[in-house]
C-alpha cells in the first residue's frame, strides 16, 4: 500500500557515532536494541542503570543505544510522573555517555528543545501523539541528528510516508520508524505484523515492544499494561525483521515512577535479548 518512490533520499543504513565503535542500524546491520528506564529519576539511577544495561551488551556483544526521557509531557492525569528539568537532564546524560560510552535517545515535545537537546543526546525521538507536527519535525530533521520517529497509534503504517516525506524535505537524511501499537477499542493497543515490511521501504524499522503492551489509561488515572507480553511482540518483530528493538526497562518496574506494567524487569533483561540475538540470526541466514 505504500508508494516508496519518493522516501528514498533517506539512508537505508542510519550510523551513530560512539566512542566504543559506530552503531550502524539497518536491515543488513546487527539487531540494535534501544534500552533504559521510561523517566529519567535521577542522576544515581541513570547510572546505575546505564551501567548494568552496558554489562549486560559486552556480554552478549550488542549493540545499544541508552534510552530515557527527561519529560513524560502526555501523562494520563496531573499527578502522573514528570521527570527532570530539562537543564539538569542534559548534565546527566552527558555524565551517562561519558562514563559508559553508550550513544542517547530521548524525547523531545517541543521544537525549541531539539537543537538544545541536539548537543549532547544522539537521536532525537518524536513521541507517537507529535508524529505529524511539522514544527516538531523541521525543529528536529534541523539538528543534524538521528531522528526517531514512533508511529501514532492513530495511522495506518503506509500513511507514515507523508512523515517521512516531511523529513525529507526539511534535509533529514537519517531517519528512524518505530512501531508501538495502534488504537484498538478503548484501552488496547493491537501491533500488525505487516506494517513493518510497509514501514521498512521507507526507513529503518524499530519495534517497541514495551509500549506496544499499554492499557492507555486502562487503571483509570494512570495507563496500564502487559508486561507478560512484551517478549511475545518482541520475538514476533524480529522474526518479520525489524532493525531495532526499543524495551524499557527498570529494576523494580512496579515501582517505577512511568510505564511500570509494561516494563522489562531488569533481571530478564539478558535472557530476552539473547532470545531476540538469536532469532534475528537464524532470520538473516535464510
Amino acid at each position: 500500500m505504500s508508494d516508496t518512490s519518493s522516501v528514498k533520499a533517506l539512508n537505508s543504513t542510519v550510523e551513530i557515532a560512539c566512542p566504543r565503535g559506530n552503531i550502524k542500524i539497518g536491515p543488513d546491520a546487527p539487531l540494535t536494541f534501544f534500552l533504559g528506564p521510561c523517566a529519567l529519576e535521577s542522576r544515581e539511577h541513570a547510572l546505575f542503570m546505564s551501567n548494568a544495561i552496558l554489562e549486560i551488551a559486552d556480554k552478549l556483544g550488542a549493540q545499544v543505544v541508552y534510552k530515557t526521557s527527561f519529560d513524560k509531557a502526555n501523562r494520563t492525569s496531573m499527578s502522573g510522573y514528570r521527570g527532570l528539568e530539562l537543564d539538569e537532564a542534559l548534565d546527566i546524560f552527558a555524565e551517562v555517555k561519558d562514563k559508559t560510552g553508550l550513544p542517547m535517545l530521548t524525547d523531545v515535545h517541543l521544537p525549541d528543545q531539539c537543537e538544545k537537546v541536539a548537543k549532547v543526546v544522539d537521536v532525537l525521538q518524536i513521541p507517537a501523539f507529535l508524529c505529524r507536527q511539522t514544527d516538531m519535525l523541521q525543529a528536529a530533521a534541523e539538528t543534524g541528528a538521528v531522528v526517531k520517529v514512533k508511529k501514532g497509534q492513530f495511522l495506518a503504517p503506509w500513511d507514515m510516508k507523508n512523515v517521512v516525506n516531511k523529513l525529507i524535505s526539511m534535509g533529514a537524511k537519517d531517519v528512524l520508524l518505530t512501531e508501538r501499537g495502534s488504537s484498538f477499542g478503548y484501552n488496547a493497543l493491537v501491533t500488525d505484523m505487516r506494517g513493518l515490511p510497509e514501514m521498512a521501504a521507507m526507513a529503518p524499522v524499530v519495534i517497541d515492544a514495551t509500549h506496544s503492551v499499554q492499557q492507555p489509561g486502562g487503571k483509570g488515572g494512570s495507563t496500564g499494561g502487559q508486561r507478560e507480553y512484551v517478549p511475545v511482540i518482541a520475538k514476533a518483530a524480529v522474526a518479520v525483521g525489524v532493525s531495532g528493538v526499543f524495551l524499557e526497562t527498570h529494576q523494580d518496574p512496579d515501582n517505577a515512577p512511568s510505564d511500570g506494567p509494561n516494563m522489562v524487569i531488569l533481571s530478564e533483561l539478558e535472557k530476552l535479548m539473547s532470545e531476540l540475538i538469536q532469532i534475528n540470526a537464524l532470520v538473516k541466514s535464510f
